[in-house]
């Protein structure tokens, strides 16, 4: 089950007690402060993991709580630390404060690894207030508490390429010829209901990571149709495809309603790399011949019969190409 969306608890260990002892000692009827420190409380963490794709187990345990630290013991004795938790979520995860919304991390590197929230110091036990007027000091301090955060997890898949379009343009189909995707397809709007990612092998060792995502329509800035949702699956993309079905009346129109809605939902998208796609040619005559009237590169293609995938491939290796190196 793909989950993108998560609302967290954690909870830091509270630090242990410093407590107050002596030293007993034969013919020493008062031996020195001898008090332990407590030890420090257990730390929550966050590690972005490569193998994973969804936030389904974060969002169905939803609390995570790191341990107490120990309290101190005679003879100077520190207590044990508290064990310390550690979230593994996938990249591209998103961390931010419930409260404000503030970003408190954003993991985009395998094994990349923050701490959330910082486990309390342990007390200080009476051997650490010994002065030379007090000898013998009865006072220990206790531990700090630990932190509580309510956090929003929000996952922003990356990818090489992001497939855009209308509802039922065809994307689902393409990723799952050119891939190991197994997206549901059927001939009706909003089959797709969560982004999908395969690899597109090419050549004798190469490959990108191409993402369909769902159809957006018109308002998606906004929120409709789970716009928001979808759209910020694309923020990480390095070039953009969108794909219009052949039999659009007007191209140029649907191109710049897609267009408008990402630049809408965020200026990155204003300077993304882009192809124009014109899909399922197979269902007109061999002779239509494709127009599109704007200054970016474009060409058709069949997902059904593969006509023209390997000039997509070729295209898309380009522009990849293009955009790691400028």
């Amino acid at each position: 089950m793909f989950v993108d969306y998560a609302k967290v608890k954690v909870k830091s260990g509270k630090g242990g007690n410093g407590v107050v002892a002596f030293r007993k000692e034969k013919h020493v009827p008062k031996g020195g402060p001898a008090g332990g420190h407590g030890g420090r409380g257990g730390d929550v963490f966050v590690r972005a993991d490569s193998s994973l794709w969804t936030l389904q187990d974060v969002k169905y345990r939803k609390k995570y709580a790191a341990e107490n630290g120990k309290d101190g013991g005679g003879r100077k004795k520190t207590g044990r630390d508290g064990k310390s938790v550690t979230i593994d979520v996938p990249l591209g995860t998103v961390i931010k404060d419930q409260e404000n919304e503030q970003v408190l991390a954003d993991l985009c590197e395998d094994d990349e690894i923050v701490k959330i929230a910082a486990g309390g110091k342990g007390g200080l036990g009476n051997s650490a207030f010994a002065t030379s007027t007090n000898r013998a000091p009865r006072k220990a301090t206790s531990g700090q508490p630990g932190e509580v955060k309510n956090l929003i997890f929000e996952l922003k898949i990356p990818s090489d390429v992001g497939l855009v379009g209308l509802p039922n343009a065809g994307k689902s189909t393409l990723i799952s010829r050119l891939s190991n995707a197994q997206p549901k397809i059927a001939e009706y709007p909003f089959t797709t209901l969560t982004p999908n990612r395969g690899i597109v092998k090419y050549g004798a060792y190469h490959s990108f990571l191409m993402a369909d995502i769902p159809g957006l329509i018109e308002g998606a800035h906004q929120g409709k149709g789970l716009g928001h949702r979808f759209l910020r699956h694309l923020e990480r993309t390095k070039i953009l495809v969108f794909l219009i079905e052949i039999t659009e009346e007007n191209p140029e129109k649907t191109y710049d309603l897609l267009n408008n809605e990402l630049n809408q939902h965020l200026d990155i998208f204003h300077d993304k790399p882009r192809l124009m796609v014109f899909s399922k040619n197979d269902i007109v005559d061999d002779d239509k011949k494709v127009e599109f009237n704007k200054d970016i590169p474009y060409l058709s293609i069949s997902a059904v019969t593969g006509d023209g995938l390997e000039q997509f491939i070729d295209r898309v290796v380009e522009l990849l190409g293009d955009e790691k190196n400028g």
